[in-house]
């Protein structure tokens, strides 16, 4: 066998100066080995995590396909004994007698005229509201905001009694203003304590370079704190939307003339004592969230943008 020399190693073969691959190999791949077991022990808690998310939203979810799915079928396999869970024979009767109900269009009104108010005026005194608590030192201060706290802890049904005499005795009850009025007070305690943890965040030195500026106070809150909030506003609007347009009970008790009813009490209709219509109620259901899902959508992206809306650039 014929032997070589390298550089610096004197009498030693060619095999034996080059490094052992092999064994670092064998090196390398216990190491990785003695590496797997550890994170496959990570992985179980992620997994399971997963797992278990999976499940909720499969929970949740399970609700809305089967309001969608009766929605489809005919009244045979709506009352069937055995869970049909796909229509057989789909069809569009059940959203035909939903719109073609006494009423619908008038609903429809009420509801948007009552909801988008509502809305609005939570908006623009929840912000008003949650500056003031943010930025102003006040006596009474901290109080206020546990009051706001204790408020939104009591249950709306609760507070119905006493809203119902309040506006009886200012002559509120059945009329617009008055369904108004009732839902920007059940929303409004969340909406200030959301937007003044927002406000909170917002360093002062904002607000004191715009002054600097020249900025008066409403330049400061809409050209400067608002774009900053935005996610807040948003979050408290979507919020505000939801509690309006799905109420049933204030817009029950508070009106009493059927004309200026909103949706949630036109649904109640299709609940007789000749039995409930099933199909129609889910037809009529599925109309019934068609808006709040379009007002997420228009809004969503608000929510995202808004985050670094405003911000100052270096």
């Amino acid at each position: 066998m014929t032997t070589t020399t390298t550089p610096g190693v004197t009498g030693a073969t060619a095999s034996e100066a080059q490094p052992d691959v092999a064994g670092a190999n064998r090196s390398g791949s216990g190491r990785a080995r003695a590496v797997s077991p550890v994170r496959a022990r990570k992985r179980k808690p992620r997994v399971l995590a997963n797992t278990i998310a999976v499940v909720f939203c499969l929970i949740w979810v399970f609700p809305i396909y089967w309001m969608v799915n009766t929605a489809f079928k005919p009244a045979d396999e709506v009352t069937a004994l055995t869970p049909i869970w796909l229509p057989l024979r789909p069809t569009l009767e059940n959203f035909t007698r939903a719109l073609t109900q006494d009423g619908f269009l008038v609903y429809l009104r009420n509801s948007a005229i009552v909801v988008v108010a509502a809305v609005l005026l939570s908006i623009v005194v929840g912000f008003l509201a949650s500056a003031a608590l943010s930025r102003f030192r006040f006596k009474g201060r901290r109080a206020i905001l546990v009051a706001i706290l204790f408020v939104q802890m009591i249950p709306s049904g609760a507070l119905l009694i006493p809203l119902f005499l309040s506006f009886q005795t200012l002559g509120l009850l059945n009329s617009y203003l008055g369904l108004i009025l009732a839902y920007v007070a059940s929303v409004l305690p969340f909406s200030i304590w959301v937007m003044r943890g927002f406000f909170v965040a917002v360093p002062i030195e904002i607000e004191e370079a715009a002054k600097v500026d020249g900025a008066g106070t409403f330049r400061i809150l809409w050209s400067v704190l608002f774009p900053l909030v935005m996610p807040g506003v948003i979050a408290t609007s979507v919020f505000a939307f939801i509690a309006a347009w799905n109420d049933y009970l204030t817009a029950y008790v508070m009106l009493k003339d059927q004309g200026m009813y909103t949706l949630p009490v036109w649904l109640a209709g299709f609940s007789t004592n000749k039995g409930t219509d099933f199909g129609g109620l889910m037809a009529a259901s599925v109309l019934f969230s068609i808006p709040v899902v379009v007002f997420f959508l228009i809004v969503q992206r608000r929510l995202v943008s808004g985050m670094t809306a405003g911000a100052v650039k270096g």
